[in-house]
This record gives C-alpha cells, structure tokens and sequence, in this order.
C-alpha cells in the first residue's frame, strides 16, 4: 500500500453514521463503521480508534466531514470572533460544543457548524493535521460549477442522512440554502413546492435536481412532475463517467465528490 503519511484520511461524521476512507494509488478505500446507538460518537470513534486497521496507519492529512446543522453567512459579513454567538442565537445545541467554519471562496459564503467537544478532542488528540468541514460542501461547490450549464434556472435537493440539503445559485453565490427533515415523499414534496414557490421559479421553464439516497425518489419524482415540468434524477455513475468511486455501495454522494473534484 502507498505510504500513508502522504495520504489523506477522511472521517465522515453523520447524524448516525461513521466511515473512513482514503486512496490507495487511483483506488478508494471505503469502510463504513457500524455505529453503538447506546454510547456517544466520541466513544464510537474511541473503538473505532482501537479495532479499525485503516485508522492505524499514520496519515499526513485528515479531512472530517461532519454533517450537523450549517448556519450559511454572506463572506462579506463573516466575523469569526462572532460565528459561536451568531450560531447559538440562530440554533439550539449542546452546550459542550464548538462552532467551526468552511470558508466557500467561490460562493461567496462562510458554512458555520457545530462539533461537539468530546469528538474534537478525540480527533485532534490521535490525529495531526485536521481540517473540519461540513459534510456537504462538495456537493455545493460541484453543483455550483455545474448551474452554469444552460440558461434557465436550477434547484437541487441533495438526500442523506434522513435529510434534504436544498439550494439555488445566483449571480456567483447561493440564492437559497436550507435543510428539511424529509423522512418521506409528502414532506419532502411539501418543502420543495414551498422553496420553488418562494424562489417564484417557473413550473414549465426551470429545472429541479434530484441527487443522493432516499427511499421514496421515484413516488416523490412523480409527484413532483405533476407540478414542475423539467425535474431530473443526477446519477453518480453517469455524473462522473462511470467512475469506480461511484460503484461502493453506500458510499454518499459528498464523498463521491470529494474523490472526484477535490477539496
């Protein structure tokens, strides 16, 4: 195997979920962890820490994608010694938390998020080199790059984790960001109509983008074309031609991603 210490591991942090995974030459290496609901995540990744091989290796670089609540601030009005207090007045969270950032230089837009503690502290205590980042900011920065295609314009819905990342671009940076609980087609049907309503974007002209897991897709795109026209499904395979990243079952769209356009 390449030597680790050039290599970069990445922790992918979810609401339920854990995984690891790096390159080996072209290859991805791709191991999801199975997560003890009875104990916190710092105590899940502790074992993880202890039983995992791929974590024994040391590693030059690791990337933790966390996957909590973002707070999007326009880059313009970004003040990092205000982002805990910004973020505490606009979500509700545990006290033992920090507040972290991804700057997005090309959107224009500073994603605040929240870390607990006890997981920082196991990651930087067995780790050197962390970067934290949101889980989702490939996917905004890949999308984004691909809203410039066409004329008319483009929501995306982006599933994981029992959720729906909704978003729109404008003028070089977002025009909508949000999260939905969307555990079913008639929630998320619901959040969507309201978003391309409030957007007032046109039923028979603009474009809806689907990408990621959920377990209702196919009733929610029915419903969906029963009041937008041009609604699309976005395929990994298809997306990045074929790629064998995107043939490891259950790996999310966001790492697809980061292994595909970087960052």
């Amino acid at each position: 195997m390449t030597d680790n210490r050039q290599q970069r591991l990445v922790v992918r942090v979810g609401r339920n979920s854990l995984s690891f995974s790096t390159t080996n030459g072209s290859e991805v290496i791709y191991e999801p962890y199975p997560m003890n609901a009875s104990i916190s995540v710092a105590a899940n990744l502790r074992e993880a820490l202890r039983t995992v091989a791929l974590l024994g290796a040391p590693y030059g670089q690791v990337l933790v994608m966390v996957d909590t609540p973002v707070l999007m601030v326009p880059a313009l009005l970004f003040v990092e010694e205000e982002a805990d207090t910004l973020y505490r007045h606009t979500f509700t969270v545990e006290e033992q938390t920090v507040v972290m950032h991804t700057v997005l230089p090309d959107l224009n837009a500073v994603a605040l998020f929240p870390v607990l503690k006890d997981l920082r502290g196991v990651i930087t205590d067995h780790f050197r080199q962390v970067t934290f980042s949101a889980a989702v900011t490939p996917v905004w920065r890949h999308l984004y790059r691909r809203s410039f295609t066409g004329q008319r314009q483009k929501l995306y819905a982006y599933f994981h984790d029992q959720r729906m990342e909704v978003f729109a671009y404008a003028q070089g940076r977002f025009k909508f960001c949000n999260s939905f609980v969307a555990q079913n087609a008639d929630d998320a049907l619901f959040y969507l109509l309201s978003v391309w309503k409030q957007l007032a974007m046109a039923a028979e002209h603009d474009e809806l983008f689907f990408v990621g897991d959920f377990a209702e897709r196919d009733a929610l795109m029915e419903r969906v074309q029963m009041f937008v026209k041009r609604v699309f499904l976005i395929n990994p395979s298809g997306e990045f031609n074929r790629a064998a990243v995107t043939q490891i079952a259950g790996i999310p769209y966001d790492l697809i991603t980061l292994y595909m356009k970087g960052r």
